[in-house]
């Protein structure tokens, strides 16, 4: 698969758990905080991958987002609007086989609008390479 090809298809899965996250942020009776939590991990990882790789980087085999993060600014991107993000990754490993606990309930609206708006971006500054 070559960059733009593989850039397209994580964008497309990213776009896939943002839908997702829709269909879930109004309902946590049906969709537990670990499921919404990890889906909106998936998208927010996928989406970063598809920025490393439109830059022509290998992206690192890592569920790890400020890992990624570091990537990516190291390679000179502007990584900022990432900072309230990268505590997701919890999801990806931690909460995916076991409970949140006690903590309070996730704010599903504001992480969704947070997801929505990387994916966005993201989309946004490759328009034109993909």
């Amino acid at each position: 698969m070559n960059d733009i090809e593989q850039v397209n298809s994580l964008l497309l899965m990213a776009s896939k758990d943002l839908r997702a996250l829709e269909g879930m942020v109004g309902d946590p009776e049906a969709f537990a905080d670990e499921i919404f939590g990890f889906h909106a991990q998936q998208a927010v990882e996928k989406v970063l991958k598809a920025w490393l790789a439109s830059k022509g980087e290998v992206y690192p085999l890592t569920h790890n987002l400020a890992t990624l993060a570091g990537r990516l600014e190291a390679i000179g991107e502007d990584v900022d609007s990432l900072e309230n993000l990268i505590e997701l990754t919890s999801f990806s490993v931690t909460f995916r086989y076991g409970p949140v606990g006690e903590e309070e309930p996730l704010d599903r609206k504001s992480i969704l609008d947070r997801v929505r708006q990387i994916v966005g971006q993201v989309r946004r500054s490759l328009g034109e390479a993909v």
